[in-house]
């Protein structure tokens, strides 16, 4: 165990003061509480990077909670601590480098905004949560921060309140990651009382001994809170509607760090990993990868598209983790972790650039997301089309961009480990390629299609610095070699293909890139209808279908199931909890007291009857009469 370095506590502490400051002093002061976040961010930023560079690692813990005797080892006992080792460096640069490209963004995103300290003070409440999830060194202390997280990115959607679809939208986000949630909590609590500890580096040597309890049933639990983060099937629905929030919140929230955080926690806790787990996890990721992406084809919103394209990418993420092999013990091997981290960290660049591009469309376009009404930006918007063109193409796995050595590595994975999820995430990756050159031909090219469009323009530089630094980490932010060791004991766990293996996955990414993109600049015009939806609307209805069928399902057993239930309960509880028991008790008391009353005559020859009475039935029990 080493020391903590006073400016790791800074990192964790900074954006607290800042959302504390805002919230005490700023509320009505927009320009200073704007200051007050983006100069805390940038100092995460700095400090993020100073401590990867410098290979600071370090592993503290305070006792925080006990329950029990101090000499008692059966004791619950919960603590504050920090474990910062080469993954939680990689996830803490990626979060605090990308949230301040995101918070400078926002400077000039939501320069007019009535609200804006308190949307500042909510990207700070929301990087003070992220960071301690970051750096938690035990299951507990992640979960405090985990509903930390839920909690701000519940400020951050409802942002518009006024708006009864951002309101709608935000408590649906919410109550979906409770129910993630709840599992998470139960899987936290069977691995304690399983392994007698839930600290991370302590899971980790009882699985090097030998000693971890293994269980199908712990790793799944805890999914269960990935899958509502990270918006997996079946708790996938509160990220789409999470795009009525401001556009950078979409780009902080749905592109680097809060979607992220189910795949980094899947990443802490691999030791504990069992195959019939893994492949719950592989399949998992695998649909939601593919669902994702057949609901992004038919999508206008620009917002909506790129919200379906995360949910897809994710799924790539979960999948890759749980394509990790098996060792002998039956443990996970590390490799899907690294794998899995890879990908975060390029996706986290070109989706961040990609939703920081289109907040650039919607400002220059005052505020309009149709795609079928926007056309002609090329020309208007340089900056964002060059940037926007780069973010599209890493996506789409364009050779020697981020995405695609990330892809790579997940498609080479599954190559080797089930060939079922390789054709699939293939197929998904030909989908990806699909929808997003639809999205960029569509936005950028032809005509303008509406006055919007017409007069569209570029933004100052706080709108556009951003994307191009974010660009720049999107061509080059692949390449492992350029980090200089910073992050070996994660990257190192990347898989390679080299032979014959990285011919077939070359040929395989180049392929699927240029069938799935080839085929939607061909197949859509710069017009204001959908070409699918003119030439093939059967297959169009059948995707729009798809993508509310989960919301159907769910407004059906709320209205249907559980209403229905609660109107049972609620009767049951009306004539016998509050009616027979509760009443009922008090007016059998109340008569017993009418009754008591009643014997209060004041006339002394009825007392001598009552204790004549008295005296007989006292007899009539001691003689055993009664």
């Amino acid at each position: 165990m080493h020391s903590m370095p006073t400016h790791a506590i800074m990192v964790l502490v900074l954006p607290l003061i800042s959302a504390a400051v805002i919230a005490l002093f700023l509320r009505r002061r927009g320009g200073a509480a704007s200051a007050v976040s983006v100069v805390a961010a940038g100092a995460i930023a700095a400090i993020a990077v100073i401590l990867a560079v410098h290979r600071e690692r370090f592993n503290v813990s305070w006792e925080w909670l006990r329950f029990g005797a101090v000499d008692d080892p059966k004791a619950f006992v919960l603590s504050l601590g920090f474990k910062y080792d080469d993954l939680a460096a990689l996830m803490l640069s990626i979060v605090g480098v990308v949230g301040f490209c995101i918070h400078v963004f926002s400077l000039g995103y939501m320069h007019d905004d009535a609200a804006k300290a308190r949307y500042f003070g909510g990207l700070s409440i929301f990087m003070f949560s992220m960071i301690g999830i970051v750096l938690a060194d035990n299951l507990f202390m992640m979960f405090i921060y985990w509903e930390l997280v839920g909690f701000s990115s519940y400020l951050l959607i409802g942002h518009w309140h006024e708006k009864q679809s951002a309101a709608d939208a935000a408590k649906k986000a919410f109550i979906v990651n409770r129910v993630g949630d709840f599992g998470f909590l139960l899987g936290i609590v069977m691995c304690y009382w399983a392994n007698g500890t839930v600290n991370l580096t302590e899971l980790a040597a009882l699985g090097d001994k030998h000693a971890l309890v293994f269980s199908t049933l712990i790793p799944l639990l805890l999914f269960c809170g990935a899958v509502g983060k990270s918006a997996q099937l079946p708790l996938h629905v509160w990220l789409p509607d999470a795009m009525e929030g401001p556009t950078p919140v979409s780009a902080l929230i749905h592109a680097a760090t809060m979607v992220a955080a189910g795949v980094y926690m899947l990443c802490r806790i691999h030791v504990l990993m069992v195959p019939d787990a893994l492949t719950v996890i592989m399949w998992t990721g695998t649909v939601t990868a593919l669902y994702a992406a057949l609901c992004a084809i038919t999508q206008s919103d620009i917002k909506k598209v790129l919200a379906y394209s995360t949910l897809s990418q994710l799924g790539y993420m979960v999948a890759a983790f749980g394509l990790g092999s098996i060792t002998e013990d039956g443990t996970a091997y590390a490799v899907g972790v690294g794998a899995a981290m890879f990908h975060l960290m390029t996706h986290a660049f070109f989706k961040a650039l990609m939703f920081l591009g289109s907040g650039s469309v919607i400002h220059g376009c005052h505020h309009e997301q149709d795609i079928f009404k926007m056309g002609g930006l090329r020309t208007r918007m340089p900056v964002t089309f060059w940037t926007f063109t780069i973010g599209v193409a890493a996506i789409a796995g364009f050779p020697y961009l981020a995405g695609f050595f990330s892809k790579d590595a997940i498609l080479f994975l599954a190559y080797h480990n089930n060939p079922t999820v390789f054709g699939l995430l293939a197929l998904t990756a030909v989908l990806t390629s699909f929808y997003m050159v639809r999205l960029w031909k569509l936005t950028f090219w032809g005509a303008p299609r509406s006055d919007h469009a017409e007069h569209a323009h570029e933004g100052g530089f706080t709108l556009t610095a951003p994307l191009v630094f974010l660009a720049l980490l999107s061509v080059a932010g692949g390449y492992v070699g350029l980090y200089g060791g910073l992050f070996d004991d994660i990257l190192d766990l990347v898989p390679t293909a080299h032979g014959t293996d990285h011919t077939v996955i070359f040929v395989t990414s180049v392929a699927v890139m240029l069938l799935g993109g080839g085929a939607a600049f061909a197949f859509y015009a710069p017009a204001e209808t959908d070409s699918l939806q003119t030439k093939a609307p059967g297959i169009f209805g059948a995707l729009a279908a798809l993508k509310v069928s989960f919301d159907r399902a769910y407004d059906y057993y709320v209205a249907k199931i559980q209403q229905r239930f609660a109107m049972v309960v609620n009767f049951f509880e009306q004539i016998f909890l509050a009616g027979l028991i509760v009443r009922g008790l008090a007016g059998f008391v109340g008569l017993m007291g009418l009754g008591a009353r009643a014997l209060h005559t004041g006339n002394l020859n009825v007392y001598a009857y009552w204790f004549l009475f008295g005296v007989v039935l006292l007899w009539a029990f001691a003689t055993g009469v009664l």
